[in-house]
């Protein structure tokens, strides 16, 4: 919805926190703001507007001196309106207002109340405090100055060079002064020993449908990823469904480096199957490798997984945004929840793959979830997550774990999300509804890592890898793919606090560590009749 920069202190030059804002002004290319608060510090604002579109701009004031910054959507804010907080006045329409006024009725302790994705940062006088969503959907950086000022930003870019030391905010948990970091969000499903719940299909079928309708909150057009894998196609037919209700058309989009992309190719049978308007993008290798320093200094990782999926994904949502539409919806979160990764299936124990599930949900916010929202946010798009909404994780992770394990079924991943909606009334034909979880970078086209890798390693000496640890000693490369990433990177973000931010996504349980599905050996590249088999025969 947009990106916030709050600087926390005296004496910081207006005019530059708003230049230092406007390093995000793709997150919000509908309106710029800034308010100065009376005791020096800043808050900042770049707004994409999303709902109330003629009065929601922010800062936004409170009732009486307390002023707020907000990225992302409250899906709740009628509830509070309507409840805890139906005394007070409202000087706008949108969601986001619902903060200041929770903050000014309960103090610190009111994030439990919202359920929505969200960064916020309220200051009220000397008194401030900023949050961050559960499960880290948008994203929120800290840090400090040489002078002590305190400063809170959704990228990393407004900050770095003017903190002597930064960090990524912790999901789930609050900041103020007074009491430091505190974790708000403990949910039973946490401790793998709370995963007691028996199998309910229905329950989570109901569940995501929930999730997904809640998400389509907008006054601006919208529009679905549907990349053809289980998880986009899932969420596209839901969506498609309750937007039928409404006599609403729904308009999906893939992409893949040709028409016979494996993704492209499935996302066209779901798109025919569920009557959407369906966008089909194509980009050469060489489009792809000419956007990587764009990638990279969008998304602020070197993560290789993450440059990999998030070049795609960057050019399918430039595409997206020049169709008019605004809010996207997308299948991310599925793969931790169900233990979808192909190596999910060589877990040692229950304990262990209920225990990877939760680790791996805990710390979407450093890889997936970077992506999603720093690739489309870099194109003024905002992306939603229904498989992370907080009501469907407390039905989804607490089922027994040996009723999800996928080699109980044969090794077929995430077999009891496929079968609580392989209904009468089918959402997907079979062969979309079991495919093989396939990597969206792989599933663009295999073509796509492996030239990749090959231009990489064209860029790279056998000197600079073998240098690699002398000139980048935190979280060294060991790859020329890794060097070149990490170049780049480094071009951008030199920090050090800038790299310890970095958190490299590496399957468990299997000898080749390359994070590609297709490293996996169960991978059966695309083979359709041979999965179906395992699970129909």
């Amino acid at each position: 919805m947009s990106g916030l920069l709050a600087v926390i202190g005296k004496g910081k030059d207006p005019k530059l926190v708003k230049e230092l804002s406007e390093r995000m002004s793709h997150r919000g290319p509908d309106e710029s703001d800034i308010h100065i608060m009376e005791n020096g510090s800043i808050l900042c604002h770049e707004s994409l507007s999303i709902i109330d579109l003629n009065s929601g701009k922010q800062p936004i004031q409170g009732t009486n001196k307390a002023w707020m910054v907000h990225d992302g959507e409250i899906y709740n804010y009628k509830e509070l309106k309507n409840t805890v907080l139906k005394h007070h006045t409202f000087r706008t329409e949108s969601d986001s207002e619902v903060i200041v006024h929770l903050y000014e009725e309960f103090g610190y302790d009111f994030c439990n109340k919202l359920d929505g994705d969200f960064a916020f940062v309220v200051i009220d006088g000397d008194k401030y405090i900023a949050g961050r969503d559960p499960i880290g959907v948008k994203p929120l950086y800290y840090g400090l100055d040489e002078r002590g000022r305190i400063y809170f930003s959704s990228e990393m870019k407004s900050i770095a060079d003017q903190c002597k030391s930064f960090s990524t905010f912790p999901p789930g948990h609050y900041y103020t002064a007074k009491t430091g970091f505190v974790k708000y969000y403990r949910p039973e499903y946490e401790d793998h020993k709370n995963a007691t719940q028996p199998l309910d299909l229905e329950l989570i079928r109901e569940s995501l449908i929930q999730a997904t309708r809640k998400r389509l909150l907008a006054e601006v057009p919208l529009g679905v990823v549907l990349s053809g894998g289980l998880d986009t196609s899932l969420i596209s037919a839901i969506t498609s469904r309750l937007l039928k209700e409404k006599g609403e058309k729904l308009h999906s989009f893939s992409i893949g480096l040709d028409a016979d992309a494996p993704d492209n190719v499935v996302a066209r049978k779901a798109a025919a199957f569920l009557g959407t308007e369906h966008h089909e993008i194509h980009f050469s290798v060489e489009e792809g490798v000419k956007a990587l320093e764009k990638v990279i200094y969008h998304i602020e990782t070197y993560d290789i997984i993450s440059v990999r999926s998030g070049v795609p994904m960057y050019l399918l949502s430039k595409a997206i945004a020049d169709q008019g539409i605004k809010v996207i919806l997308s299948g991310e979160g599925a793969d931790e929840v169900f233990g979808g990764h192909l190596y999910f299936r060589n877990a040692p124990s229950e304990e262990e793959f209920q225990d990877e599930t939760i680790e791996r949900v805990q710390k979407l916010f450093t890889a997936d979830l970077l992506r999603a929202d720093k690739t489309t946010m870099a194109n003024g798009l905002e992306v939603r997550i229904p498989f992370l909404d907080t009501e469907f994780l407390d039905v989804a992770i607490r089922i027994k774990t040996e009723e999800k394990q996928p080699k109980t079924y044969d090794g077929v991943e995430k077999y009891i999300l496929r079968k609580a909606f392989d209904t009468e009334d089918p959402y997907l034909p079979s062969e979309v509804l079991w495919r093989q979880k396939e990597q969206f970078s792989d599933g663009v086209g295999y073509s796509w890592v492996d030239e990749l890798i090959e231009y990489c390693a064209s860029q790279v000496t056998d000197e600079q890898l073998a240098g690699a640890s002398v000139e980048f000693p935190y979280n060294s490369p060991t790859t020329k793919e890794a060097y070149l990433y990490r170049s780049i990177f480094h071009k951008f973000y030199p920090q050090v606090s800038a790299a310890q931010t970095v958190r490299k996504w590496i399957p468990k349980w299997q000898e080749n560590l390359d994070p590609s599905g297709r490293a996996n050996a169960a991978h059966l590249n695309g083979n359709f009749e041979t999965v179906k088999t395992t699970v129909i025969a």
